[in-house]
Protein backbone atom coordinates (compact mmCIF):
# COMPACT_ATOMS: atom_id res chain seq x y z
CA UNK A 1 0.00 0.00 0.00
CA UNK A 2 1.08 3.24 -0.80
CA UNK A 3 0.58 6.62 0.92
CA UNK A 4 -2.12 8.30 -0.92
CA UNK A 5 -2.59 11.95 -1.97
CA UNK A 6 -5.22 12.09 0.56
CA UNK A 7 -2.28 11.55 3.55
CA UNK A 8 0.88 13.28 1.61
CA UNK A 9 -1.66 16.51 0.85
CA UNK A 10 -2.85 16.60 4.85
CA UNK A 11 0.63 16.73 5.79
CA UNK A 12 1.92 19.21 3.04
CA UNK A 13 -1.17 21.67 4.25
CA UNK A 14 0.05 20.79 7.83
CA UNK A 15 3.15 22.07 7.54
CA UNK A 16 2.29 24.79 5.12
CA UNK A 17 0.17 25.55 8.41
CA UNK A 18 2.69 25.39 11.06
CA UNK A 19 4.85 27.39 9.50
CA UNK A 20 2.65 30.31 9.83
CA UNK A 21 2.06 29.31 13.40
CA UNK A 22 1.01 32.60 14.62
CA UNK A 23 -2.03 34.53 15.79
CA UNK A 24 -3.33 35.21 12.42
CA UNK A 25 -5.52 32.13 10.48
CA UNK A 26 -4.29 31.17 7.38
CA UNK A 27 -6.97 30.80 4.43
CA UNK A 28 -7.33 27.68 2.55
CA UNK A 29 -7.05 29.39 -0.87
CA UNK A 30 -3.79 30.71 0.12
CA UNK A 31 -2.06 27.32 0.86
CA UNK A 32 -3.88 26.33 -2.58
CA UNK A 33 -1.84 28.70 -3.89
CA UNK A 34 1.16 27.89 -2.00
CA UNK A 35 1.20 24.24 -1.99
CA UNK A 36 -0.92 23.53 -5.80
CA UNK A 37 -3.34 21.64 -4.13
CA UNK A 38 -7.03 21.92 -5.03
CA UNK A 39 -9.02 24.08 -3.08
CA UNK A 40 -11.56 22.12 -3.07
CA UNK A 41 -9.88 19.21 -1.76
CA UNK A 42 -8.18 20.96 1.15
CA UNK A 43 -12.04 21.77 2.16
CA UNK A 44 -12.74 17.93 2.61
CA UNK A 45 -9.27 17.68 4.13
CA UNK A 46 -9.54 20.83 6.50
CA UNK A 47 -13.33 19.21 7.72
CA UNK A 48 -11.33 16.19 8.59
CA UNK A 49 -8.27 17.67 10.53
CA UNK A 50 -10.94 19.85 12.62
CA UNK A 51 -13.31 16.68 13.30
CA UNK A 52 -9.66 15.73 14.49
CA UNK A 53 -9.07 18.72 16.85
CA UNK A 54 -5.58 19.35 14.67
CA UNK A 55 -6.68 22.61 13.31
CA UNK A 56 -9.44 25.82 14.26
CA UNK A 57 -11.30 27.59 11.75
CA UNK A 58 -11.15 31.21 12.52
CA UNK A 59 -14.45 32.90 10.89
CA UNK A 60 -14.87 36.31 9.05
CA UNK A 61 -12.44 39.02 7.51
CA UNK A 62 -8.89 37.11 7.62
CA UNK A 63 -10.34 33.80 8.85
CA UNK A 64 -8.97 30.65 7.84
CA UNK A 65 -7.31 28.00 10.21
CA UNK A 66 -4.52 27.77 12.54
CA UNK A 67 -3.32 24.82 14.45
CA UNK A 68 -5.02 22.90 17.20
CA UNK A 69 -2.14 22.54 19.00
CA UNK A 70 1.41 23.32 19.52
CA UNK A 71 3.65 21.97 16.13
CA UNK A 72 5.24 19.66 18.98
CA UNK A 73 2.37 17.54 19.94
CA UNK A 74 1.30 16.75 16.67
CA UNK A 75 2.42 13.68 14.53
CA UNK A 76 2.42 12.76 11.49
CA UNK A 77 0.44 9.44 12.53
CA UNK A 78 -2.15 12.02 13.54
CA UNK A 79 -2.51 13.77 10.33
CA UNK A 80 -2.99 10.53 8.58
CA UNK A 81 -5.19 9.20 10.22
CA UNK A 82 -7.27 12.27 10.60
CA UNK A 83 -7.91 12.29 7.06
CA UNK A 84 -8.83 8.60 7.11
CA UNK A 85 -5.50 7.02 5.86
CA UNK A 86 -5.33 3.55 6.07
CA UNK A 87 -1.22 2.12 6.37
CA UNK A 88 -1.89 -1.12 6.94
CA UNK A 89 0.13 -2.68 4.42
CA UNK A 90 -1.86 -6.44 4.62
CA UNK A 91 -3.72 -7.65 1.94
CA UNK A 92 -6.54 -8.53 3.98
CA UNK A 93 -7.07 -4.96 5.73
CA UNK A 94 -5.95 -6.94 8.97
CA UNK A 95 -8.42 -8.79 9.07
CA UNK A 96 -6.57 -12.47 8.75
CA UNK A 97 -8.89 -13.89 5.56
CA UNK A 98 -6.30 -13.32 2.45
CA UNK A 99 -6.20 -16.70 2.01
CA UNK A 100 -9.38 -18.56 2.66
CA UNK A 101 -10.37 -17.02 5.13
CA UNK A 102 -6.67 -17.68 7.01
CA UNK A 103 -3.92 -15.45 7.07
CA UNK A 104 -1.67 -15.64 4.12
CA UNK A 105 1.99 -17.53 4.77
CA UNK A 106 3.44 -13.75 4.83
CA UNK A 107 0.57 -11.92 6.56
CA UNK A 108 2.57 -11.21 9.85
CA UNK A 109 5.27 -9.85 7.54
CA UNK A 110 3.23 -7.05 6.29
CA UNK A 111 1.70 -6.93 10.08
CA UNK A 112 5.07 -6.51 11.55
CA UNK A 113 5.85 -3.68 8.50
CA UNK A 114 2.19 -2.14 9.12
CA UNK A 115 3.35 -1.52 13.13
CA UNK A 116 6.95 -0.13 11.88
CA UNK A 117 5.13 2.69 9.81
CA UNK A 118 3.09 3.06 12.37
CA UNK A 119 5.63 3.80 15.04
CA UNK A 120 7.84 6.03 12.44
CA UNK A 121 5.20 8.42 11.87
CA UNK A 122 4.00 8.46 15.69
CA UNK A 123 7.77 9.66 16.34
CA UNK A 124 7.63 12.44 14.10
CA UNK A 125 5.79 15.67 14.85
CA UNK A 126 5.12 18.66 12.14
CA UNK A 127 7.49 20.97 14.48
CA UNK A 128 10.60 18.08 13.80
CA UNK A 129 9.65 18.41 9.87
CA UNK A 130 10.02 22.34 10.34
CA UNK A 131 13.58 21.82 12.04
CA UNK A 132 14.61 19.48 9.06
CA UNK A 133 17.45 21.02 6.83
CA UNK A 134 16.03 19.76 3.84
CA UNK A 135 12.97 21.57 4.10
CA UNK A 136 14.97 24.57 5.62
CA UNK A 137 16.73 24.62 2.18
CA UNK A 138 13.43 23.91 0.09
CA UNK A 139 11.68 26.98 1.89
CA UNK A 140 15.02 29.05 1.57
CA UNK A 141 15.12 28.65 -1.82
CA UNK A 142 11.48 29.38 -2.43
CA UNK A 143 12.32 32.49 -0.67
CA UNK A 144 15.32 33.31 -2.50
CA UNK A 145 13.11 32.81 -5.90
CA UNK A 146 10.38 35.28 -4.46
CA UNK A 147 7.63 32.45 -3.99
CA UNK A 148 7.60 32.34 0.61
CA UNK A 149 7.39 29.40 1.78
CA UNK A 150 6.45 27.62 -1.24
CA UNK A 151 7.26 24.00 -1.20
CA UNK A 152 9.14 22.26 -4.45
Amino acid sequence: MKLTTKGRYAITAMIDLALRNDDNATSLLDISRRQDISLSYLEQLFSKLKAGSLVNSVRGPGGGYTLGKDPSEITLFEIITAVDENLDQTQCGGAMNCNNNKPCLTHYIWTDLTNKINEHMKSITLNDTLNRYDIKTIINRREEKGHRHKFE
